[in-house]
C-alpha cells in the first residue's frame, strides 16, 4: 500500500505571528527519508506550532512547509501519504478501538481489515474490542500510532509519542519507529526525553524561541558542542596541567572539588599531555557524549526570547 514519491519534509522560512508573539521565526530545515529526525526545543519553543503548520492545521504568516514537494492540503488522499499524531488518540468513550479505526478506514476508502492489521502492529490486538474509556494514556498513544499507520504512509509526524508510556512501551516505540525508518519512511518526532532521543534519532533539529539553533546528524551536533567530549582529571598540579592543556588549544574548567574538566579531547590525549609535562595524575575519566548536555548548552538563555 506504500505510496512512493511523498517522502521528505521541507520547511522554508516558516513564520507564525500571533499578535505580538512570534511563535515560529523564519524556520528552515529538511527531514530526510530513511531516517528518524528528532525535533527538539524547550517548552514554548514553537515545535507544536511548526508541526501544525506542516500539517495544514495552522496557516503560516510567511514561508512554506511541504511533504514531497507538495503542501499537505494539496496531497491527494493525505492519509495514504502522511500519518500524524499530535496528541494522545481521541475517540468516542463508548466505542472500541477496532470500531474507531474502522470508521476512519471507511472515511478514507480503506478496507476494514486494515484496522486489525494496525492494531496488531501496535500491540493492541488483544484489547481491540475494549471500549476507549477504559484505555490508559499509553494505550491511547498506541491507538494514535495505529490510526496514523492506517494508510501505510511514507511520512510520519509525531508530537511527544512516548508521553504516558512505561519503559517497556518507550522501548517498543523506539523499535517501531526505527523499523519504519529502515523501510525508507520519513519519521519526524518531537520529544522532551533527550536521553531517549539520543538512542532513537539519526538526525536532530533543535529550535528555541521559534528559531533554528542547530540541525544535522546526532553525532555531528554532539561533535560541535563542548559537551561532545569531556574528560575529568584530578592532579595535585592542577594549575600547571590547566596551562598545558590550554596551550594545546583545549577548553578547561575547574570543578568545585578541584578536579579539571577538559572539553574536546579523550582521556588518551589528556594523559599524553600530562605525561609529557611531567604532571602526576590521580584521576582520569572520560565521559560519553550527551545530547541533553549539548541541548542545554545550545539553548541556554534562548528559551524565553522572542
Amino acid at each position: 500500500m506504500s505510496q512512493p514519491g511523498y517522502e521528505g519534509i521541507t520547511v522554508e522560512h516558516l513564520t507564525k505571528q500571533y499578535h505580538r508573539v512570534r511563535a515560529v521565526d523564519d524556520l528552515s530545515f529538511t527531514v530526510h527519508p530513511g531516517r528518524v529526525t528528532g525535533f527538539l526545543g524547550p517548552n514554548g519553543a514553537g515545535k507544536t506550532t511548526a508541526l501544525r503548520m506542516i500539517l495544514g492545521l495552522v496557516t503560516p504568516t510567511a514561508g512554506t512547509a511541504t511533504v514531497g514537494g507538495a503542501r499537505y492540503v494539496d496531497l491527494p488522499d493525505p492519509l495514504r501519504h502522511v500519518g500524524a499524531v499530535l496528541e494522545a488518540s481521541s475517540a468516542h468513550r463508548g466505542r472500541s478501538a477496532r470500531n474507531h479505526l474502522r470508521v476512519i478506514c471507511r472515511a478514507a476508502g480503506l478496507p476494514d481489515s486494515r484496522a486489525d492489521e494496525v492494531l496488531t502492529m501496535v500491540g493492541l490486538n488483544t484489547v481491540g474490542t475494549r471500549k476507549f474509556k477504559g484505555y490508559s494514556l499509553g494505550m491511547k498513544q498506541r491507538l494514535g500510532i495505529a490510526a496514523a499507520m492506517l494508510g501505510d504512509p511514507r511520512v510520519l509526524i509525531l508530537d511527544e509519542p512516548t508521553n504516558g508510556l512505561d519503559p517497556e512501551g518507550i522501548r517498543w516505540m523506539r523499535d517501531l519507529l526505527r523499523a519504519l525508518a529502515a523501510e525508507g519512511r520519513t519519521v519526524l518526532v518531537s520529544s522532551h526525553l533527550l536521553a531517549e532521543m539520543q538512542q532513537l534519532a539519526d538526525d536532530v533539529v533543535i529550535i528555541a524561541a521559534g528559531r533554528l539553533i542547530r540541525q544535522g546528524p546526532v553525532a555531528e551536533v554532539l561533535g560541535n558542542t563542548a559537551g561532545a567530549a569531556r574528560v575529568r582529571v584530578r592532579t595535585p598540579q592542577a594549575e600547571q596541567l590547566a596551562a598545558v592543556l590550554r596551550d594545546a588549544q583545549l577548553q578547561v574548567s575547574a570543578d568545585p572539588d578541584g578536579a579539571l574538566r577538559v572539553f574536546g579531547a579523550d582521556p588518551a590525549r589528556v594523559g599524553q599531555l600530562a605525561f609529557a609535562a611531567g604532571v602526576e595524575l590521580h584521576e582520569l575519566i572520560g565521559e560519553n557524549a550527551d545530547l541533553e548536555r549539548a541541548f542545554l548548552e545550545l539553548t541556554a538563555g534562548k528559551a524565553g526570547a522572542r
